[in-house]
């Protein structure tokens, strides 16, 4: 009804002579620029405007042209602030009619007496339920005359054509913007006016279309409508199983009519378009940067504003452009569709799959021109250029200290604010990384993606398996440059370097002893605690550290990782090359040979400042003041007994096993 009386205007709005009042009993009226036709030649007039950018329509508040009359009428409620169409049922206004429409019919949904006999599903109108049939027939009996695909719909078949001839008849007339459908110009304007009419009668969040309210809704129900027949997959919305058939069948429907290359989905396209043109005549009038598309101007000045008009209905998340926040979409539904057709592994971003076929291909397609080195990724190239420029254009704020790259600015701004953003949802660990949450998860799962090539050993992180090669080709490309000394491992050498510099910036708040490096401290602590976080899953024995628990193992697998590279005999234990000159005992480290020689010596260091006694060690120092403090650390979680040194808690515990044995 509203169409009709729009023609009705337009005709009476338009000036026909003679000669073109005749030309109305034609039948047909062509577009000389595209061959379209129209059943009107106001209609015509109109869509030529779409071709010669003609807009005769001006605001008089603001001098906006418009290439319609009713554009320049909606426009005008943007400075009137008036919404003339009312709902009747619930009062409701709005300031365009096709949003009462949608409205109404999402919102106040009356009697549906058509009923499809195959699901059940109901319908107001025939018509409707006449093209519902059709997606369990199959029925498709409108064919596009170009490219030879079908339909269901005539609707769908004219919103087609315009892929061909490029036509975006619908125009935004708040920033101008056109677009091939008018639902996607709907959408859009509720970016403008913020309106969000589709409520969700079950967790009450607001929506600003009716088709994002009802895929927002299966979240609760659980129902995903839309099943891809040839590897079972479901979606929630029937154009993302559209695309995702794609995969299968390979279809590209939209070309290049330069070079002739194909794509899956239009984006892609326009997208390409940009290498043969070149052309960036938009420009950013606030840091100058150009960009061959208005929608990545738009984009782009976000960085600037902050703002973030594109909302996760979930989670309430907002983004800045809206493939962000349909690649966060995922994270609530799990949808991977993008699967690796060599490992199987999946993705929920094609680019991931992209850069992930990389490892299966060896392909390095970025190579730095200083030194030539070639890299999988454009991000990991540019991240090893700042090793030649040794620019490092991103500051704290708090501490002053500079990073080459923005992600580690961010990391680093999390020691101080304390946040811990990602959290293992198995044990409830939180880490200021998602790699190193990433990492930590393989505790949990036991995985070790990562294999030496030599002897087929496997670990759970890379770096392990960096050092672990070491042992292989007994290459140590770390050297103290104090002393010219060479490690295998970096920490080693970050250790060893205290020897010279004397540094412990860590410190102990129970006896005051320091250390050079914090998991020291960590590992420290535990003598005082008493605690032992690794367990032996075989005989149940703990211990304070990760390293001991493995040297452990060893004695019920017989592992024996160490292997001799003169005559190939293996040892559960790594070489011993510190011996001790007096009776020939060797240590796998030079401390434990200097601590060790106090035997022979009767040499004790370390004495009590309160009775003067002296000891070799500094643990059994510790040990010894308590018997001075009369504090007892170590508890009996049996009877509550307390004892100052762990031995004799261990003693002690003898009392309920022998108690146990005997009853």
């Amino acid at each position: 009804m509203e169409n009709e009386l729009y023609w009705s205007e337009v005709e009476c709005k338009i000036d026909f002579s003679d000669e073109e009042k005749n030309e109305k009993s034609k039948t047909s009226f062509d577009c000389h620029i595209c061959g379209k036709s129209f059943s009107w030649k106001a209609k015509l007039v109109i869509h030529e405007r779409t071709h010669t950018g003609e807009k005769p329509y001006h605001c008089e508040i603001c001098d906006k042209s418009f290439s319609q009359n009713n554009s320049l009428t909606k426009h005008k409620h943007v400075h009137t602030g008036e919404t003339p169409y009312h709902c009747e049922i619930c009062g409701k206004s709005f300031s365009q009619s096709e949003n009462l429409t949608r409205h109404k019919s999402c919102v106040h949904t009356g009697g549906k007496p058509y009923h499809c006999d195959i699901c059940g599903k109901s319908f107001s109108q025939k018509a409707k339920l006449v093209i519902h049939e059709r997606t369990h027939t199959g029925e498709k009996p409108y064919h596009c005359d170009i490219c030879g695909k079908s339909f269901s719909r005539n609707d769908n078949l004219k919103k087609h054509k315009r892929v061909h001839t490029g036509e975006k008849p619908y125009h935004c007339d708040i920033c101008d913007k056109s677009f091939s459908q008018s639902d996607s110009l709907t959408k859009h304007i509720c970016i403008h006016t913020g309106e969000k009419p589709y409520h969700c009668d079950i967790c009450g969040l607001s929506f600003s279309t009716c088709s994002v309210l009802a895929t927002h809704r299966r979240f609760h129900t659980g129902g995903i409508p839309y099943h891809c027949e040839i590897c079972g997959k479901s979606f929630s919305r029937n154009n993302c199983l559209t695309k995702h058939k794609r995969v299968h069948t390979g279809e590209k429907p939209y070309h290049c009519e330069i070079c002739g290359k194909s794509f899956s989905q239009n984006n892609n396209l326009t997208k390409h378009k940009q290498v043969h043109t070149g052309e960036k005549p938009h420009h950013c009038e606030l840091c100058g940067k150009s960009f061959s598309r208005n929608d990545s101007l738009t984009k782009h000045k976000r960085v600037h504003t902050g703002e973030k008009p594109y909302h996760c209905e979930i989670c309430g998340k907002s983004f800045s452009r809206y493939d962000h926040l349909t690649m966060h979409r995922h994270v609530h539904t799990g949808e991977k569709p993008y699967p690796c057709d060599i490992c199987g592994k999946i993705f929920s971003r094609k680019g991931n799959l992209v850069t992930h076929r990389r490892i299966h291909t060896g392909e390095r397609p970025y190579h730095c021109d200083i030194c030539g080195k070639s890299f999988s990724t454009w991000s990991a190239l540019f991240k090893h250029k700042y090793i030649h420029t040794g620019e490092k254009p991103y500051h704290c704020d708090t501490c002053g200290r500079s990073f080459s790259q923005s992600q580690d600015l961010t990391r680093h701004r999390r020691i101080h604010t304390g946040e811990k953003p990602y959290r293992c949802d198995i044990c409830g660990i939180s880490f200021i990384d998602s790699g190193l949450l990433t990492k930590h998860k393989r505790v949990h799962t036991g995985e070790k993606p990562y294999h030496c090539d030599i002897c087929g050993k496997i670990f759970s992180h890379k770096s392990n398996l960096v050092t672990h090669r070491h042992i292989h080709t007994g290459e140590r490309p770390y050297h103290c440059d104090i002393c010219g000394k060479f490690f295998s491992r970096k920490d080693s050498l970050l250790i060893h370097k205290h020897i010279h510099i004397g540094e412990k910036p860590y410190h102990c708040d129970t006896c005051g002893r320091s250390f050079p490096r914090s998991q020291d401290l960590t590992r420290h602590r535990r003598i005082h605690t008493g605690e032992k976080p690794y367990h032996c899953d075989i005989c149940g024995i703990s211990f304070i550290e990760s390293g001991l628990l493995t040297k452990h193992k060893r004695v019920h697998t017989g592992e024996t990782p160490f292997q001799c590279d003169i005559c190939d005999k293996s040892f559960s234990q790594r070489e011993k090359p510190y011996h001790c000159e007096i009776c020939g005992k060797s240590f796998s480290q030079n401390g434990r040979v200097t601590i060790h020689i106090r035997i022979h010596t009767g040499e004790k260091p370390y004495p009590c400042d309160i009775c003067g006694k002296s000891f070799p060690t500094w643990s059994p120092l510790f040990k010894h003041k308590y018997i001075h403090t009369g504090e007892k650390l170590y508890h009996c979680e049996i009877c509550g007994k307390s004892c100052s040194q762990n031995d004799h808690l261990t003693k002690h515990k003898h009392v309920h096993t022998d108690r146990e044995h005997i009853s």
